[in-house]
């Protein structure tokens, strides 16, 4: 130990060994500085007590100060109470007692402190704390709070690195940031300057109208990148849209995201909600952040009250309102399925127009429970629909064939009674088939026509079916729940409900 001069009193006890200085203290110890009012200095047990505005200096890079320090010089540890300030050139801590490890350079505090920043506004407050100097980390338990000028984060645990401003959560964590977002999780990594962070276990972030949750989530708000991973939950309340699934990417900047693994994205109509799934899903948003298109591939179905339909890929132009269903598509409307080799489908509101069916084109109606179906083929169809999204008109473009059931309503009394009279089959290029309540009314053909018209009891089975003809009711979507016709675990609607706007007339 050498002693600076400028001490008032020396005192030597040379039965206890201790050096007692007072006034204007300046030490130099084991490469530390250190100034105080008075020191005891026990030789044998190399124990050095300071009292009275304690000041030591380590290597001109870490300051302490405090009422108080006792310091082991064979352990190379001292303990510090009451006004306990340590600061480097970065950070300092406030506490009312303190542990510090000399030779590992590990400052420790158990009964609440303060570490804040030299540099900016920014503040970290808990029960006990870890300071390690050296890496420039701060550990910190026990009801954390941590403030800068973005963000205020709520913690039980967490390790801070104020080099790279990087925190680990190992417990319950929530960030609450000025743009009013608000990130909850259990564990993960969080950069508290460029908000890019890993959140795992029941993580969750909240802005304004928008709420997601995974299993994990990454996040990096600079680049506009976010991904999720397990059990991936959004939804967009002002926009009207959300998705599930498993695993979740989305570029902010390109304005595109992939959804796979049970996924599926809804969107709120005028007056229903449209569930689209498939294995995997693409999304584009436009300049305004709405959705603009979905694209399904592999196993897609959708489903609304009003249309249901199952194909292996998809497309969805929402502002155009255009669904384009590929490879075996079934596309099922109140009572009527439509089958092709591609469907294209026009929606306005949550209603169909019209349908556009492409090359080996079907339309079939059930009549009754007894196997019978008015029935339509051709190259190409067109279906138009009325508001009630029942079939208005079929158009057939090119080897038209239709077999239908015709009936005749009689009434007896009060009693009105519906008779079938027996099956028309009929042959052309190019038919107008005009509907009433999903039955044949009206039928023109644009070229000659070959047909024959069987009575009931003489009808011939093999002639009662279209060529291409099947009826797929068994795998029509009942409810949302049948996207998933194995674990059915689509759960409530991740979509709010839209305030209804009045019906008005389709123009």
């Amino acid at each position: 130990m050498e002693l600076a001069p400028g001490a008032e009193k020396l005192i030597y006890n040379k039965e206890t060994g201790e050096h007692r200085l007072i006034g204007n203290i300046h030490i130099t110890y084991q490469s530390n500085v250190i100034y105080c009012d008075s020191a005891s200095y026990f030789e044998k047990s190399s124990l050095l007590k300071m009292y009275g505005n304690v000041h030591l200096n380590k290597r001109d890079t870490l300051n302490l100060y405090c009422d108080s320090l006792h310091y082991d010089s064979k352990i190379r540890k001292a303990k510090l109470w009451g006004n306990v300030r340590i600061r480097d050139k970065d950070f300092k801590i406030t506490t009312d007692s303190l542990d510090f490890d000399s030779k590992n350079e590990v400052a420790v505090y158990r009964n609440g402190g303060r570490v804040e920043s030299t540099l900016k506004k920014e503040t970290l407050h808990s029960k006990s704390g870890y300071f390690y100097p050296k890496s420039k980390n701060i550990t910190v338990s026990g009801n954390v709070l941590f403030k800068n000028e973005q963000s205020t984060m709520y913690s039980d645990s967490l390790r801070y690195n104020y080099a790279s401003k990087k925190a680990f959560f190992f417990g319950p964590t929530k960030i609450l940031r000025t743009d009013k977002t608000k990130i909850v999780c259990k564990k993960g990594w969080y950069k508290m300057d460029t908000e890019e962070g890993v959140l795992q276990q029941n993580a969750s972030i909240t802005k304004e109208h928008q709420f997601v949750s995974a299993d994990s989530l990454y996040i990096n708000e600079t680049k506009g990148i976010s991904v999720g991973k397990g059990n991936v939950y959004f939804t967009d309340n002002k926009k009207g849209m959300g998705f599930k699934g498993t695993i979740f990417f989305s570029s902010k900047k390109a304005n595109k995201s992939y959804l796979t693994g049970k996924a599926v994205v809804e969107y709120k109509l005028k007056d229903d909600t449209l569930f689209i799934h498939a294995d995997t899903l693409f999304t584009l948003t436009d300049s305004t952040e709405q959705l603009s298109l979905v694209k399904g591939y592999h196993n897609a179905k959708f489903f609304s009250k009003n249309t249901q339909g199952i194909c292996d890929s998809l497309t969805y132009q929402r502002k155009e309102g255009i669904l384009e269903m590929y490879t075996e598509p079934i596309l099922w409307s109140n009572k009527a399925e439509l089958k092709g080799e591609k469907i294209k489908i026009f929606l306005r509101d949550s209603l169909i127009e019209r349908a556009e069916i492409q090359a080996k084109a079907t339309v079939i109606t059930e009549v009754d429970s007894m196997n019978m179906y008015n029935q339509v083929g051709g190259k190409n169809i067109f279906a138009y629909f009325n508001l009630k999204n029942e079939l208005k008109r079929i158009d057939v473009n090119g080897n038209a064939q239709t077999i239908y059931f015709p009936e005749e309503t009689l009434q007896k009394d009060s009693v009105i009674e519906i008779q079938r009279k027996g099956m028309s089959r009929l042959y052309s290029s190019d038919i107008k088939i005009y509907l009433d309540s999903n039955q044949f009314s009206k039928v023109v053909y644009l070229d000659q026509a070959d047909g024959v018209f069987y009575p009931m009891e003489k009808i011939n089975k093999e002639e009662q079916y279209i060529v291409g003809f099947s009826w797929n009711a068994s795998r029509r979507p009942k409810s949302k729940k049948d996207l998933f016709p194995i674990e059915k675990e689509v759960e409530k609607s991740v979509v709010k409900p839209i305030k209804k706007e009045k019906k008005g007339k389709r123009k």
